[in-house]
């Protein structure tokens, strides 16, 4: 995995402007909320939610054989603005507990509403593992 950094570019924070990967097993894990096993939402908080539903991704992942440093794009769709900003410094916390200090390509889009109620935020994300020895 090559983290792309044009010349002259200022470092990006807590995201890579781009990743080129050689090929390997491409993983693409679904939209996951901030509910648990059972689909069910422990917490209303944004804060809560986020670290179940970046668990919830880790958790597909592992079920390819992936690790959170395979993840090479992530999207994050957040119902609240104001409530995000505010927890950055939390949400960075959960972050590094989950995924220590691999940032992937990430894009953070907010949006009105999500279909799983009471959601506050969704994350996808693409992971590419090392092809399989032949």
């Amino acid at each position: 995995m090559q983290l792309l950094m044009p010349e002259g570019w200022k470092p990006p924070i807590g995201y890579a402007n781009g990743i080129a990967v050689d090929a390997g097993r491409i993983v693409f894990v679904a939209g996951q909320v901030g509910w648990n096993a059972e689909q069910v939402f422990e917490s209303a908080d944004l804060v809560p939610q986020f670290d179940q539903a970046l668990a919830n991704v880790l958790a597909v992942l592992a079920a390819a054989g992936g690790r959170p440093e395979h993840i090479c794009r992530m999207t994050a769709y957040c119902c609240d603005k104001p409530a995000y900003l505010a927890a950055r410094r939390e949400l960075g916390a959960v972050w590094q507990r989950r995924m220590g200090r691999h940032y992937p390509a990430m894009s953070m889009i907010f949006v009105a509403d999500l279909l799983d109620h009471p959601g506050r935020i969704e994350l996808e994300a693409t992971a590419v593992l090392p092809a399989a020895p032949r």
